[in-house]
């Protein structure tokens, strides 16, 4: 793994596992369902000691590095599986432990099935905001959302969005996370999510390495599956002249290609600014690697032994935030290595000789290619002449000098 070219960047982003099991069985879930066994041997709910420890060091970090914000997200398994007092304690010990001068942003994701009025008043009162996991119209959610018994959660999720829309809870809603299934119809699915009025929208790709491709990913660089999913979203998204909410994805696109900078780890090669702490306190690199081998996330490392400056210098962190000195040599020879970063790391992984690791493109690399040249057309053709008002750069395939850094 690289070595860091600069001093580290300092973590701005805490994904806290307050609950370790789930009350749904989703096929596709990258932590019970892939190649780490972790979690079995992980506290059910997290102690209330290990709660503080971790208040404690979010609070020493941003103090050491004088930090204007940090972003703190309950997480799981299914966070809402802890409990309302619990989170409700823990959101209040971090407000009180973080220095004066260091602002707390609080979210959780959820499943939406635990979601009820009492827990929307309390993360009302707790500043607490909210996304939910939504794949789409009943027969898309429920063929891989269900619970252990194999009934289907999407009534019990439209039945929280309907309640996080009301007036005095929609503030709350961060927006809604989709994974992407490209057997299924793009525009249905993309309207169906439109109906709920979230005021935003993730859409993820599965995770899937070149090991363990993602469904419908194969060998072949001619066919381009989720591409194919998300290009006529996009067009509808695009046309709809600012009455869409937001879509992390495409702004994310289409501001790399104007020669902004990315937010994100998953397009544009952002450096990884986010630490996982465990239900027992292990402090753990991007739960994403879990689907490339057992025990890939794990760093040996805890907040009760540990601040988050050691976890800083572990290798796995420098390896996430090398930027596009950390790729490939064919990912940074590619002209398009300024908007797709090499794409999300987990999805670079392939076991055994040759290339392995995560010294390779993206196993999504087709995909990438067809919907960024997609997008950077749709762009140009809005963008005024060179030197017009609002002018700026357009970066497609041909643009070999144009990088962002990294």
């Amino acid at each position: 793994m690289p070595e860091h070219p600069r001093p580290p960047l300092p973590f701005r982003e805490f994904l806290v596992k307050v609950h370790s099991r789930c009350n749904l069985a989703c096929h596709y879930c990258y932590v019970y369902e892939s190649a780490d066994r972790g979690w079995r041997s992980q506290p059910v709910g997290m102690a209330p000691a290990t709660a503080g420890r971790i208040v404690q060091r979010i609070a020493e970090h941003a103090r050491a590095h004088a930090l204007p914000s940090v972003r703190v997200i309950l997480h799981g398994g299914e966070p809402l599986l802890a409990g309302g007092e619990f989170l409700a304690r823990f959101v209040r010990g971090l407000r009180t432990a973080l220095p004066a001068a260091t602002r707390a942003e609080v979210a959780l994701q959820t499943n939406g099935t635990l979601l009820d009025e009492t827990l929307l008043r309390l993360c009302r009162t707790e500043d607490i905001r909210i996304g939910v996991s939504l794949d789409g119209p009943p027969a898309v959610h429920d063929r891989h959302r269900r619970d252990p018994a194999g009934r289907g959660s999407h009534a019990r999720v439209a039945g929280a969005l309907r309640l996080l829309a009301r007036p005095e809870h929609r503030p709350l809603w961060a927006g809604l996370l989709t994974t992407v299934d490209p057997s299924t119809d793009p525009l249905a699915t993309y309207e169906h999510l439109l109906s709920y009025d979230p005021p935003a929208l993730t859409l993820i790709l599965p995770l899937g390495n070149w090991t363990v491709p993602p469904p419908g990913r194969v060998p072949d660089p001619t066919r381009t599956p989720y591409a194919d999913w998300l290009v006529p979203v996009f067009d509808r998204w695009y046309g709809s002249a600012g009455r869409a909410p937001r879509v992390t994805l495409f702004d994310s696109v289409i501001d790399l290609l104007l020669g902004g900078d990315s937010g994100s780890e998953a397009i544009g090669g952002a450096p990884s600014r986010l630490a996982v702490i465990d239900t027992d306190g292990s402090l753990t690199l991007s739960d994403h690697l879990k689907t490339t081998y057992d025990g890939a996330d794990r760093t040996g490392l805890s907040v009760h032994r540990d601040p988050f400056d050691a976890l800083l210098r572990h290798p796995g962190v420098a390896a996430r935030q090398a930027g596009r000195a950390g790729l490939c040599a064919g990912c940074r020879a590619c002209p398009l290595v300024a908007v797709c970063g090499g794409g999300h790391y987990p999805h670079r992984y392939r076991e055994g000789s040759g290339g392995a690791g995560h010294d390779n493109p993206s196993v999504y690399c087709p995909d990438l290619v067809r919907f960024i040249g997609h997008v950077a057309k749709a762009v140009a053709a809005d963008v005024p002449p060179a030197g017009g008002p609002g002018a700026g750069p357009v970066r497609t395939p041909g643009d070999r000098g144009a990088g962002h850094g990294g």
